[in-house]
């Protein structure tokens, strides 16, 4: 049908013949649009100045008179938004949690001191405090005595 508009303006297509799209343009919709984007071209194309003088001058004025409206930010907005500040929240999270075993690293690696660890524990220690023990472990510490007579 554009194509059909097309040869009707250029008068590549005779007036008895396209009484359809006549009616198709008075009619509106995608016709009309087509007839006016088309007229619209050409007089660009041939020279002919569309708007008037001092037009942007005007608009100018219209646009500063109407008032600014502040409209709420949309809900894809605020969840990107959102969405931004959980990542930023976790990659902190996760960046803390390294530096604190980073640090604690670090302070193990300085106090590298070996630790003397009791090899031998008098058994009247371990008798004197068996009944302070768990039951399961009261069992395993019994105390040690050797005779001459057991060899």
């Amino acid at each position: 049908m554009k194509d059909q508009i097309s040869a009707l303006m250029d008068d590549e297509l005779a007036l008895e013949s396209s009484e359809h799209l006549l009616t198709a343009v008075k009619t509106g919709g995608e016709a009309s649009e087509c007839w006016a984007t088309y007229h619209l071209i050409g007089d660009v194309m041939r020279g002919h100045p569309s708007f008037k003088p001092g037009f942007k001058h005007q608009l100018m004025q219209k646009l500063e008179s109407e008032p600014t409206m502040l409209a709420p930010r949309s809900k894809k907005a605020l969840l990107k938004s959102s969405a931004m500040w959980s990542v930023a929240a976790s990659v902190a999270a996760v960046m803390f949690v390294g530096w604190v075993v980073l640090q604690q690293q670090v302070q193990s690696s300085h106090d590298s001191t070996p630790v003397e660890v009791a090899q031998n524990v008098p058994s009247e220690y371990l008798l004197a405090h068996q009944a302070l023990a768990p039951n399961s472990t009261a069992y395993y510490i019994q105390p040690a005595a050797y005779s001459e007579s057991a060899k």
